[in-house]
């Protein structure tokens, strides 16, 4: 997008520009007598001089198209209209929560979101989602109609009702660096209403716990009576979470979101004086308030996302998020909206005192838009060198429009035989389960200058260790300890030992795809645990949970490693004493030779 040629005078005039102030110490510099005085007649031809380069290269601007380096430097020279804060400098998740299961307790009691006909099973031909989640970090999941899943396992799915799912998805913000959860909350006055008031608290306490931030994000569409119901909701319900720790400020007031107003459909009917009603009541309640609003929200009509006459309202929000979902499926889209909208988008909150909050989207994976991270990284990159003051991740836990973040089944061994569900190597590139969450992190990195701008992914879809080179996923293999000496499973029947001379039945292990870059070993249908380290190893759990997860490390003498999630190594014990999993480092006793 070429600016005008007032644009690029302004930008090389204005005081604090790179060029302005080179010439301003090279007229110092020259001017300067031995006595520390400035001497006129000597600067005033340097200044005129100056002035003269200075014109040249303006209008050489003038004929140029700006580098990205040079447009990303004038938008990030802009002064944000608020600091940093719970939002501004900060990526955001857009998080459901709203999948419930027959049987979890909950209020709704169905298979809310995961279904069409909510009474019935999840199968085949009453499905909701578009993706399968990854499963395997929650304790509590339930039994679905769809047939096994590749890998043999019952097809099962997790419900946001159980706190333990909460908690780990909190969890996992925590750990992969993301800031910030906006809980969309529709319509509370029907009969979903009492089932979100419930994961609303259960959002605050694992925001809590985790030291995440989160906040109110109003979805206002279908809600006939929404300029006074709103109002009521907060007033009654959602104030009271504002004292949370959790809870996100900004600028020193709680943050709220309405997503809806000014869509140009017959789901968002509301005038304009409505809008800027609510707008403004929150405004009073001492809130900080986005708009999460149309695409094409500032050139109305054009676009026919946006109604005509919102531009005021669009105006008074503190923030405004615009939709993208559906808008870009690739890298070239991305780029071809960072030129002709998101700039321009940029510039008018600049003007206007108002803090940009695009969105970012991993994309719709079952329509194969992915290209295993390259689309969403593209994104980042422009919306970093954009000068975005914030960054909104459409969505966390979207599994029914398949552009969720969350864990997600990263091959045909972990979706439903038979489902059509692709996996996140649909395009043939292995991406562990958590891809995504670590991708996000990386994207908030960028956005807060922890690491450079850069158009190159830094994220590795497949992190070295489990899935990495030399782990024969899939394969049955004997473990030789330095004693040379076999690993034996023992049967499960006591703590394993590396004291066996020949490798027979128990001492065969196959090697199983545990998700996140992790592997896990499985003997008699049982799994060897780590126990975390805090007592010797065993082989006699059923299922993978985290204490069956290890990572396989490749050792530059062609030996290998396994590291618990405890972050400990696992030791023969030199077949003296049971193996443990709680080494530091990696010495003789925890190096292992396999199919030797």
């Amino acid at each position: 997008m070429k600016k005008s040629t007032s644009e690029q005078v302004a930008a090389c005039t204005r005081p604090n520009s790179t060029f302005v102030k080179h010439w301003t110490s090279t007229i110092k510099r020259f001017s300067k007598q031995r006595t520390g005085n400035y001497l006129w007649t000597q600067g005033k031809y340097v200044l005129l001089f100056a002035t003269f380069a200075l014109l040249a290269a303006c209008t050489k601007n003038m004929s140029d198209q700006l580098t990205d380096e040079a447009r990303s430097a004038k938008l990030g020279a802009t002064p944000l209209a608020s600091p940093v804060g719970d939002v501004v400098g900060k990526v955001t998740v857009g998080y459901q929560g709203w999948f419930a299961c027959i049987g979890d307790g909950s209020p709704i009691n169905a298979w809310w979101h995961w279904t069409q006909d909510w009474g019935q099973s999840p199968s085949p031909t009453n499905k909701g989602m578009k993706s399968w989640p990854d499963v395997r970090d929650y304790t509590t999941t339930f039994a679905t109609s769809f047939a096994n899943l590749g890998n043999g396992q019952q097809a099962r799915l997790f419900s946001s009702f159980t706190d333990q799912s909460v908690n780990v998805q909190f969890q996992w913000m925590q750990q992969y660096g993301i800031d910030c959860a906006a809980l969309q909350r529709f319509n509370p006055t029907g009969g979903e209403g009492p089932v979100r008031d419930a994961i609303t608290a259960k959002v605050k306490t694992a925001a809590e716990t985790y030291g995440r931030k989160f906040y109110i994000m109003y979805d206002v569409s279908g809600w006939n009576n929404m300029q006074s119901e709103i109002k009521t909701d907060w007033t009654n319900k959602m104030k009271a979470y504002t004292s949370s720790s959790a809870y996100a400020y900004q600028n020193g007031k709680p943050v709220v979101c309405i997503w809806g107003f000014g869509f140009n459909d017959n789901n968002h009917n509301f005038s304009s004086s409505a809008c800027l009603d609510v707008i403004n009541w929150f405004k009073g309640q001492g809130c900080y308030v986005i708009g999460g609003v149309p695409t094409w929200w500032r050139t109305a009509p054009a676009g026919a996302d946006s109604r005509t006459g919102f531009l005021d309202v669009y105006k008074a929000f503190n923030m405004l998020s615009p939709w993208m979902v559906g808008r870009i499926g690739d890298a070239n889209g991305s780029d071809n909206f960072y030129n002709n909208v998101n700039v321009g988008d940029q510039a008018f909150c600049n003007q206007n005192g108002i803090d940009y909050q695009p969105c970012v989207l991993p994309g719709d994976l079952q329509d194969r838009q992915r290209a295993h991270g390259d689309f969403m990284w593209r994104q980042f990159y422009n919306m970093v060198r954009l000068g975005a003051q914030g960054i909104y991740i459409s969505m966390f836990d979207e599994y029914n429009e398949g552009n969720q973040i969350a864990k997600t089944a990263e091959s045909a061994a972990w979706v439903p035989a038979g489902s059509g569900f692709w996996a996140l190597d649909e395009d043939g590139v292995a991406c562990s389960a958590d891809y995504y969450l670590r991708l996000t992190g990386d994207g908030a990195r960028m956005l807060k200058g922890q690491i450079g701008l850069t158009a190159t992914r830094p994220t590795v879809p497949f992190p070295g260790g489990g899935n990495g080179p030399g782990a024969p996923i899939g394969q049955t293999i004997t473990l030789k300890g330095s004693n040379n000496q076999y690993v034996c499973s023992e049967n499960g029947t006591q703590p394993m030992n590396c004291n066996r001379p020949v490798a027979q039945g128990w001492e065969q292990f196959t090697v199983v795809n545990a998700g996140s870059g992790k592997i896990a070993l499985i003997n008699q249908n049982q799994y060897v645990c780590s126990e975390n380290g805090t007592q010797p190893m065993n082989c006699n759990r059923p299922a993978i949970g985290p204490w069956e997860q290890f990572d396989w490390v490749s050792n530059a003498d062609g030996t290998i490693s396994l590291r618990g999630n405890n972050g400990r190594y696992v030791s023969s014990g030199n077949g003296t004493q049971a193996m443990t999993c709680n080494s530091t480092s990696i010495g003789a006793t925890e190096k292992f030779r396999f199919n030797q």
